[in-house]
């Protein structure tokens, strides 16, 4: 679809927009609208007089508030009317990703917000559209607006203060009701259409770990005899595999160690601590590692090898016990003491089959079982939980054959999977660039608002 333009356009001023339409203001924030940062968190002063829910900045996502499980705090005194929220207040993120935003719709009667977040309210609610302000901070984000200023910090903020000098264009108030209508309405549906590709990647996920699943449980041959595995999660397995316990085929397993080491990564002959973001679902990632300091010693038999199964020791629930298996040496790269590395006796347990194992539902459960932790962002598994596993073994043969099953039938999976996420992308991209236009006066969409 083609949009048509304004009649007329001036320089902006400002690097972001550009020229924008001549009838339309640019000005500073605080020229039309009131900036507040939130209440300090101090819980030495909780006294629990007059607790209330109050927002982080992570429960402010673009678009949506999270009003699930709040914290509390105490507001009191004068910080009830500073800190309250008002419905169609718009709350922006100080810091993380800085300028995320969401309009508060008031599904709590009361409610505050923490100094993370920004409060933003027009001056004159006559003459703005908050609404037109959200998608006005959707564009400046997208551009990097927020973070191209020149603070000098290792995380990016976004204090008050620059905050209310940024400067945004401002057409008249009926004219920032009908842009925001139309941004609405076509971004509404872009996202169903994205909503469309997420289920469909969440099948194709689904078919993926089923194939995986069956043939790791079940083998190949539907006709094959089968047997009581004797174990309740496991079930039913072919007659002629062997149960175990994964000990029984393990040469050795290690775990890795963990110096302080240089935030960035390894290269060339460098010597590399590998993170346990290396072994992610089933895929290993030589590149998440972290460079060991000159001055310290390396441990050569810490070291990767081909064929070494690699599974995560600590992580979080997703992703505690997930495995991957190494397709090539890497003789400088050694594990961090979050990881174990196993090798299996030769021509007797394939570590690909193995970790395929370990990603199937049943086993995944097993193994989320024995996990311990205080919180389901950081899981633990000793090395007892992943010796002491049972598995039905196929012969070695059988073990191979089922793994290039897996390759063949999931990279069809993987393909579809690509194009799915393949269009995403390219709706994210249109509704990016179709919110920039409409807000800073690139198209006009006064009339096409109204149809």
């Amino acid at each position: 679809m083609s949009f048509p333009r304004y009649p007329k356009y001036k320089d902006s001023g400002v690097v972001w927009l550009g020229e924008v339409p001549e009838t339309w203001t640019v000005c500073a924030l605080s020229h039309r609208y009131q900036v507040a940062l939130g209440k300090m968190l101090d819980e030495k002063n909780i006294t629990g007089q007059h607790l209330a829910p109050y927002l982080r900045n992570t429960d402010v996502q673009w678009g949506t508030v999270n009003v699930v499980d709040l914290p509390q705090m105490d507001f009191k005194g004068d910080d009830l009317p500073r800190y309250s929220l008002n419905r169609g207040d718009l709350l922006v993120c100080e810091g993380g990703e800085v300028g995320r935003a969401a309009i508060w719709e008031a599904p709590l009667e009361e409610c505050y917000y923490q100094k993370a977040l920004h409060r933003i309210r027009p001056l004159d609610p006559g003459r703005e559209s908050v609404q037109f302000l959200y998608f006005l901070f959707r564009a400046a984000a997208a551009v990097g607006a927020f973070t191209s200023s020149g603070e000098k910090a290792t995380i990016a903020h976004l204090p008050a203060e620059s905050l209310r000098r940024h400067r945004f264009p401002f057409p008249p108030r009926l004219e920032q009701v009908r842009i925001a209508e139309f941004l609405a309405r076509e971004t509404g549906k872009i996202d169903e259409l994205v909503a469309e590709q997420q289920r469909l990647m969440g099948l194709l996920k689904e078919k993926r770990q089923a194939v995986i699943s069956h043939a790791v449980t079940k083998g190949l041959n539907p006709h094959a005899p089968m047997k009581p595995s004797g174990i309740e999660w496991l079930g039913n397995v072919p007659e002629h595999w062997e149960l175990r316990n994964f000990k029984h085929a393990v040469r050795s397993i290690e775990q890795g160690w963990s110096p302080q080491c240089e935030g960035f990564p390894a290269e060339g002959t460098e010597w590399g601590i590998l993170k346990v973001g290396s072994v992610n679902g089933g895929t290993f990632n030589s590149s998440e590692n972290k460079l060991l300091p000159p001055d310290m010693e390396p441990e050569p038999m810490l070291a990767i090898a081909r064929d070494d199964l690699l599974i995560s020791r600590a992580n979080t629930r997703e992703l505690v016990g997930s495995a991957a298996v190494a397709e090539r040496d890497y003789p400088t790269l050694m594990i961090c003491d979050k990881l174990y590395r196993i090798r299996f006796q030769p021509n007797t347990c394939s570590p690909r089959f193995v970790s395929h194992y370990l990603g199937s539902g049943a086993v995944r459960g097993q193994i989320e079982l024995g996990a311990t932790g205080a919180s389901s962002s950081m899981l633990n598994i000793g090395q007892s939980t992943i010796l002491d596993l049972a598995i039905a073994m196929p012969p070695f043969q059988e073990q191979l054959d089922i793994v290039g099953f897996i390759a063949t039938e999931t990279m069809t999976l993987d393909v579809l999977t690509a194009e799915a996420q393949k269009a995403i992308d390219l709706l994210q991209e249109r509704r990016t660039a179709l919110i920039s236009a409409a807000v800073t006066g690139q198209i006009d969409v006064r009339e096409l608002a109204a149809s």
